[in-house]
């Protein structure tokens, strides 16, 4: 379920460098949590074609986050506004940038 939410948040940061075809598959996978056989059924191509275009999807999310750590770098700001002192705040977000 873990890899569900953090998979989901890296697609919602990088879905733009997505194929139209990886992001409904990806999308019809994690979001509406449709099996590969719905999808196969639905899109008229192999359980296996669906696979690995999500397995590639999810292998790129990884190297985007790898290179780019769009994500650790948003959780960093989400943590900063939790601290009370404006000073600390500045000092989280010179962190992160």
């Amino acid at each position: 379920m873990e890899d569900f939410v953090y998979y989901g948040e890296l697609y919602d940061l990088y879905q733009e460098l997505f194929t139209e075809k990886q992001k409904k598959y990806f999308e019809d996978y994690y979001f509406d949590n449709l099996s590969l056989g719905e999808m196969s059924d639905a899109y008229d191509v192999s359980r296996n074609a669906i696979f690995k275009q999500i397995h590639i999807t999810v292998a790129k999310l990884e190297e985007y986050e790898d290179a780019l750590h769009l994500y650790q770098k948003k959780k960093k700001l989400e943590e900063a506004l939790d601290f009370s002192s404006i000073d600390d705040v500045k000092k989280r977000i010179e962190d992160v940038l």
